[in-house]
């Protein structure tokens, strides 16, 4: 399964850019999304921070997609920003 660079709008407000990957979950209500190396988005001014590394030092967190308001493609600039920073997979794609 392809893993994309996305940029999630959470029903919190956050803006996160991670590698996002799809999973089938076993039961409703179960996480069915993967996000790989995280980063919280200053919209401001482009910053990246780690989501959650306050908290966690794990660079993959599972979410349920309902905390999702949307999905959109990041700015080349993010994305190559992130790229410097993120652990990542292999196979990420991108739609340019």
């Amino acid at each position: 399964m392809d893993q994309e660079i996305k940029i999630l709008l959470l029903v919190s407000g956050e803006k996160v850019i991670a590698q996002v990957e799809e999973i089938p979950a076993l039961d409703i209500g179960d996480p069915n999304c993967k996000l790989i190396s995280p980063y919280t988005v200053n919209p401001l001014n482009g910053e990246l921070h780690p989501w959650l590394s306050e908290l966690t030092d794990d660079t993959e967190i599972m979410m349920c997609s309902d905390k999702l308001l949307t999905l959109v493609e990041p700015h080349k600039s993010l994305v190559d920003e992130y790229l410097k920073r993120a652990i990542i997979r292999e196979e990420i794609t991108t739609d340019d």
